[in-house]
């Protein structure tokens, strides 16, 4: 497969420009470790981001940081570390789950809209990303949004474009605002929940306004023989001694928590970020999205309909991580049979290519609105070149 890694925007455009009259597909690819996602690649050659490297604005006082799309995200964060800031949504690096190499680039969490635990909190990566450059299907340049929050009039192509999975245009640089980083971070740890009981409580405890940064249960035998449930608090030290006092006050039906500090959270925020816990196995993984207290009655059924199944929350409950045996239809039909009643959908993260290209990926559209999305990817990529298939067959 041909690889084209062009250095500059100009360059970028004379690739798309080249393809576009025998409409030659391209994936996209920025490090290389999410290449797993969505439905396999219908690509015959590559269009690559490696050589576009490099922060090209940061303003710590105005909290806004840019960089080419190629940069290793690592940098970005190590960058804003030491000026005591960081990335707000915590994105997640999919390493461990898929078992690749390479370096997360900052251009792929734009364009897949990766985010991690502090999402319930602080948002989404398309929630903090302002900018983007990108080179669309016709070998345009285009650029949306700018370097401050309240730039948008008409279409937000930001947040159109992020979660769009390359499927609308190469991204060539993005902007984000940052956040400054808390001071201390405490867990509150409850033992031996059941799952509808772990939920409830996280539910509680984000309905209040003690605001928690992140909340999860882990099952027992995820994370240890013990099911543990998992509140993070955020902030200045003082702040988290008040709130940690209201929980234990607001949740005390539940019993004392836990109060961790140091690596082992650290550590355990990491792997639920990452889904750390079905690395290494050969199960097919599964996100599901839908309404917290749904969450376990979901994982109950399809527990029932699929032996094997393993599950935690994330989100307050609001996503479920599920593992259940790679079979030739990776349990598609029971998991989204299981979800209709509740109003959730489900995303096919982690399978064999050939389980990927046989079932829906991604949830399945109602008709009126595949055709609004066929008719979006028509007008950024009329050739059809970017990334065909990635999300919903045929387009």
């Amino acid at each position: 497969m041909i690889v084209h890694t062009p250095t500059t925007e100009a360059q970028a455009c004379a690739v798309v420009k080249s393809v576009v009259d025998s409409a030659t597909p391209l994936t996209l690819r920025g490090g290389g470790t999410r290449a797993g996602l969505g439905r396999p690649a219908q690509a015959a050659s590559t269009l690559s981001s490696a050589g576009l490297t490099g922060i090209t604005l940061y303003e710590p006082a105005e909290m806004v940081i840019a960089a080419r799309a190629g940069t290793p995200l690592a940098l970005v964060q190590e960058t804003l570390a030491e000026r005591g800031q960081m990335l707000p949504f915590e994105p997640m690096d999919h390493r461990a789950l898929y078992g690749s190499e390479g370096e997360p680039t900052i251009g792929a969490v734009a364009a897949c809209n990766i985010s991690g635990p502090r999402r319930i909190n602080a948002g989404a990566a398309r929630d903090s990303l302002i900018g983007v450059r990108l080179v669309n299907g016709r070998g345009e340049m285009i650029k949306s949004g700018g370097r401050v929050m309240k730039n948008v009039t008409g279409l937000d192509l930001v947040k159109l474009l992020s979660g769009s999975h390359g499927t609308l245009g190469f991204l060539t640089e993005v902007t984000f605002r940052v956040l400054p980083r808390p001071e201390r971070l405490v867990t509150l740890q409850w033992s031996g929940l059941s799952d509808s009981d772990g939920v409830t409580l996280l539910s509680k405890a984000l309905g209040s306004p003690f605001e928690p940064m992140a909340a999860a249960h882990l099952p027992a035998g995820l994370a240890g023989d013990t099911a543990r449930t998992l509140l993070r608090l955020e902030n200045f030290s003082d702040s988290i001694e008040y709130r940690g006092s209201e929980f234990a006050l607001l949740l005390g039906e539940y019993g004392v928590p836990e109060r961790l500090e140091g690596t082992t959270p650290t550590e355990l925020w990491r792997d639920i970020r990452d889904a750390a816990f079905f690395a290494g196995s050969d199960e097919a993984v599964w996100r599901l999205s839908l309404a917290p207290t749904s969450g376990p009655k979901a994982a109950a059924a399809i527990a029932r309909m699929v032996p094997g199944a393993r599950c935690f929350y994330d989100w307050g409950g609001g996503l479920v991580w599920l593992a259940v045996p790679a079979d030739n239809d990776a349990g598609a039909a029971a998991i989204r049979a299981a979800l209709k009643p509740l109003g959730g959908h489900a995303t096919l993260v982690r399978a064999p290519d050939a389980v990927r290209a046989a079932v829906d990926v991604f949830q399945p559209l109602a008709e009126p609105l595949m055709r609004v999305t066929a008719g979006i990817k028509k007008s950024f990529d009329p050739a059809g070149i970017f990334e065909p298939g990635r999300i919903y067959a045929g387009i």
